[in-house]
């Protein structure tokens, strides 16, 4: 089974999963993610057999990740054919190949709105594996504007890994869907998963990195963020949030309302993946904003869990003698 993501993705969380396993509740019902991006945590689950049987709803506004996926689950050996294309064009010419392809194939195809086609995928993923850190970005006009990455031999294709990524994202219950987290979190109920690992709030003037679409996401999208995931867990939702340790972040997760969700902040150690200097990037303090209860927590609770339920096992016994005397 595959557990590795097919792309590289600004702020993705392969590095990071270690950490978040210890969050992943015990026990759920449908799984939701409202960032997919590279999808790090589905794949790790899909990989461990926790979403087998169970429905699972990947949702991104980035209609060029939903079209790619959507072209390698439906059309897999021709989005690998085209990729095999680009990888030996690329042998040929590299760099220059790279700013054609990018300049003169697929910003003007995206631009046409035509929808997206098996080359177009390729197209996507090739440029994910040869360009700049791997980035997704894309400027006000909307158009891909990534610069071409220094690599001396990338693994351009990997026929296997795409084979497995296509078959985990065509497992029964795998939905994949274009649109807004708001509408994904709508739709959370009881006993639901729900994985958000948003574009970070910037933790400095120079540390700003959101722009996997034109409209980027802003302030008041992270508070809007913070509404729809407080509702979704005073519903019932086990909700695991990724974000920066900026002090907006900070603000808005240890407010009443949060609390009063059972939402509480745990400080982990990720790594900085995105800087222009490979010296620059290092450990960073991140947070996970969540109700689910960890293991050592649960041991902890598990006394008052066990006498709550006796005392409302008792409480339902009167209820029944009373009724019967009655």
């Amino acid at each position: 089974m595959v557990g590795r993501p097919l792309l590289k993705w600004a702020g993705g969380k392969r590095q990071l999963l270690p950490t978040l396993r210890g969050f992943y509740p015990v026990a759920f019902n449908r799984y939701i993610e409202p960032f997919f991006g590279s999808g790090a945590v589905f794949f790790d689950l899909h990989a461990s057999g926790r979403l087998s049987g169970k429905q699972a709803w990947l949702v991104d506004d980035n209609a060029d990740l939903i079209g790619c996926y959507r072209m390698l689950v439906s059309r897999t050996d021709d989005v690998i054919a085209e990729l095999q294309q680009l990888a030996a064009g690329h042998g040929r010419r590299g760099s220059e190949f790279y700013y054609e392809v990018r300049d003169t194939r697929f910003n003007p195809l995206r631009a046409s709105s035509g929808g997206y086609t098996p080359a177009m995928a390729a197209m996507l993923i090739y440029l994910n594996r040869t360009g700049f850190n791997g980035l997704f970005r894309v400027n006000k006009a909307g158009a891909f504007n990534v610069p071409a990455g220094r690599y001396v031999n990338p693994r351009i294709v990997d026929e296997t890994h795409l084979l497995q990524v296509a078959s985990a994202l065509r497992s029964r219950g795998v939905t994949l869907v274009p649109g807004s987290f708001e509408g994904a979190l709508s739709e959370a109920g009881k006993g639901d998963f729900i994985y958000c690992d948003p574009p970070y709030a910037p933790v400095s003037r120079t540390a700003c990195f959101a722009n996997y679409t034109a409209k980027g996401f802003t302030r008041d999208d992270q508070a809007r963020l913070q509404h729809a995931l407080i509702a979704a867990a005073e519903r019932g939702a086990h909700v695991v949030l990724s974000n920066s340790s900026a002090p907006d972040i900070e603000r808005l997760y240890s407010t009443s309302e949060a609390r009063r969700a059972q939402l509480r902040i745990e400080r982990v150690n990720a790594r900085r993946a995105i800087n222009s200097r490979a010296d620059s990037r290092g450990p960073v303090t991140e947070l996970v904003i969540t109700n689910v209860l960890r293991p050592r927590m649960l041991k902890a609770y598990a006394p008052a869990i066990q006498t709550s339920l006796r005392q409302l096992g008792h409480a339902k016994a009167r209820r029944r003698s009373d009724t019967k005397e009655t």
